[in-house]
């Protein structure tokens, strides 16, 4: 899977529920089609709060289109806590932080070895 950006219109929807899930964290899965991450799935049972949000993961869909994750940050915090980088190498290779105000440039995106990496945005 040959990942080339990441729809506009997905980036803004994570920053719409992040916002609206305030205080709380959220955390999904990431989809891609045809190289650009698009979709996100919400799995059964997740559960979330000011500072945590959890995957069941036996509820993970049998997809080989997962591209990995994107979760908020109500702290406003762009980079990876330790408990983030426990969680990226378990889901997929890209993994999203969205942090407080939630605007278009409050997030960053993260290899599932916790280091930074660019990601096209794409209209």
């Amino acid at each position: 899977m040959n990942i080339r950006g990441v729809s506009l219109e997905l980036l803004d929807l994570m920053c719409q529920i992040a916002m609206e899930s305030h205080p709380n964290e959220f955390v999904a899965v990431l989809l891609e089609k045809d190289g650009i991450i698009a979709e996100l799935n919400f799995l059964p049972g997740t559960t979330s709060g000011e500072s945590h949000a959890n995957l069941h993961y036996d509820m993970m869909p049998l997809d080989p289109h997962v591209a990995g994750s994107a979760h908020s940050h109500p702290n406003g915090a762009l980079q990876p806590s330790d408990a983030d980088l426990r969680f990226f190498p378990s889901i997929g290779r890209f993994h999203f932080i969205i942090g407080s105000p939630y605007s278009r440039s409050d997030w960053r995106c993260y290899h599932a070895d916790g280091t930074a990496t660019t990601m096209e945005v794409i209209p």
